[in-house]
């Protein structure tokens, strides 16, 4: 998912469809509050942000993603009229990953979301999976939903990675105790049953995205 706030109604309608058209999921905001209630909801891949918004402007906002450890290293491209560079370097300055300067092509835009997506994708390949606002860190070990840190037992976190990494993938309940317990018995069935539950409970809101699908196992969809 890739969001896209930007006032003029025009510019927003016609990124949105180009993005979409071009295969991505795209959805537009005309504002900073609308689009923080988005970001509540769903962690995009990427954001194109303009400066000039009304109320909370395109620089707030990019200051207050990146003071964030949620969206802090969510990936930025700044949209904007102003061509200056001293409004360029602040905002590259501020934690911006790119800019680019309005007009623009549209073909161009294109162009730099895919580039700026393989450097972050290639960067962060296997070390952190996100699916909405649930983000698991595989180096430092840390599981955060909706902004907050979540304390997991070994097999609770290892359950949950193994979700994340086929998501969108119904697994098997002999799949799944297989991989995290090494065995498939019927009876220790009832074992991940309860992992799945304390995981919901733990994740809170979050939680929602695992899934039973009856007669079948589990997955996270998202």
């Amino acid at each position: 998912m890739i969001y896209c706030v930007e006032d003029d109604a025009s510019i927003r309608e016609l990124v949105v469809y180009t993005l979409q058209a071009t295969g991505y999921e795209a959805q537009g905001f005309a504002d900073g509050k609308a689009f923080s209630e988005a970001l509540a909801q769903r962690l995009p891949e990427l954001v194109l942000l303009d400066i000039m918004l009304p109320g909370e402007d395109g620089l707030q906002i990019l200051k207050r993603l990146r003071s964030d450890t949620v969206t802090a290293d969510l990936p930025i491209i700044m949209m904007t009229a102003k061509g200056t560079e001293y409004v360029k370097v602040i905002g590259l300055d501020s934690g911006a990953d790119d800019y680019i300067a309005k007009p623009f092509g549209m073909m161009e835009l294109v162009s730099r979301v895919k580039a700026l997506l393989r450097r972050t994708q290639k960067a962060s390949a296997g070390a952190r999976l996100v699916c909405g606002t649930l983000i698991l860190d595989k180096e430092t070990y840390k599981v955060t939903a909706d902004g907050q840190e979540v304390t997991l037992t070994h097999r609770e976190f290892e359950l949950l990675e193994f979700l994340l990494e086929n998501r969108n993938i119904v697994l098997s309940r002999e799949k799944i105790l297989d991989r995290i317990w090494g065995y498939t018995s019927d009876v220790e069935t009832r074992t991940l049953d309860v992992h799945i539950r304390s995981l919901r409970q733990k994740l809170g809101t979050s939680g929602n995205c695992i899934e039973t699908v009856r007669g079948i196992g589990y997955r996270i969809e998202g």
